[in-house]
Formats: C-alpha cells, structure tokens, sequence
C-alpha cells in the first residue's frame, strides 16, 4: 500500500457573513487563488502529475454549483488535463475530500491530488435555497431533516458538553488552522 502525505495546506481568509469584505467574492475565486498559491509555492509539482482535485462543498448550488471541482481545475491551472469532482458531507465537506484523496492515493489509485473544501456562506442561505422534503420522510422522521445548528444543540446535550469547553477547543483549532 501506498503512503499518502500532505506537503501543502493553505486557506483563504476568513470574512463575517454577511457583512464581510468577502462577502460578493465568489467561493469558486477565492478556492482558484488558493489553488494558484499552492502551485506558486511548490513549483516541482507540475500540472501534468495532477491527478485530480476533489473539493468539498456543503452547499453546491447558486455561486457554487454545477462541478466547482472542475471549475477550479480550469480556473487555477488552465488545463482542460486535470479532472475534478465536488463532494457533498455538509460541514465535513472540506476534510471528506482530504479523506477521499488519501484514500485513492493508498490505494494506488492517484499521485497527486489537491484537495480541501470551498465555501461562502454570504451567498446562499443555511440550508441551500429551497428545500424540497421528501413528504414520506417529512411524516415518518422529520428529525432527519434537522438543522446542524438543532443537531449540535442535541449532540451537546446527549454528551453535556459546556459552550466554555467548545469554544475554546474551536479557539484551538482555528489557531492551528
């Protein structure tokens, strides 16, 4: 088995949605900057040993819908060589298409693969624009349609997690961000 390694991990600044200087910067510019930087910064990788770019996203509609993954491949790198996918696991979106690219490199599958996730919540609502329950569902298990937000809330509870306790892990990670 292959080992897979990440030799690069960069992010976009961060704005307050949606009132922030990035708020009419689509996620799809910001991603394409991101992407361009990392080529700036490791010059030996060249376009042709990309495999592919898997970028994750909650919300896959509006600014950023159709295959942003590709969009990014052509955007960044201006080749039509490298393929790209965008996958869907809502806020776990990001580390998912980390996972995936680990997963294909291991396997043999892949060399190289940029990955992460590409977000802007100023641009689409909590929950995508319109959503259509499945009526069935809607009657029979209306809890699989709830919000993170009320999902968290339950999660806390279940575990008695204290808001002083989660937000100073978030302070953590965010620096290590």
């Amino acid at each position: 088995m292959m080992n897979a390694y990440i030799v690069g991990g960069y992010r976009s600044a961060i704005g307050k949605a949606p009132k922030g200087t990035l708020r009419f910067t689509r996620p799809d510019d910001i991603a394409a900057t991101v992407i361009r930087r990392l080529m700036e910064d490791f010059p030996q990788i060249e376009k042709s040993e990309i495999d592919d770019i898997v970028v994750g996203n909650a919300f896959p509609e509006a600014e950023s819908g159709m295959n942003m993954g590709r969009l990014l491949s052509l955007m960044s790198l201006d080749t039509v060589d490298v393929p790209g996918s965008t996958i869907n696991r809502f806020c776990s979106s990001g580390i998912e298409s980390i996972a995936i690219a680990s997963a294909k490199i291991t396997a043999g599958i892949a060399d190289v693969i940029i990955a992460g996730g590409a977000e802007t919540m100023s641009m689409i609502n909590m929950g995508g624009w319109r959503l259509v329950p499945n009526p069935d569902i809607a009657k029979t298990n209306p809890d699989w349609y709830l919000s993170m937000g009320l999902t968290s809330e339950m999660v806390a509870r279940e575990y008695n997690l204290k808001r002083e306790e989660l937000d100073e892990f978030a302070v953590k990670s965010y620096d290590k961000a």
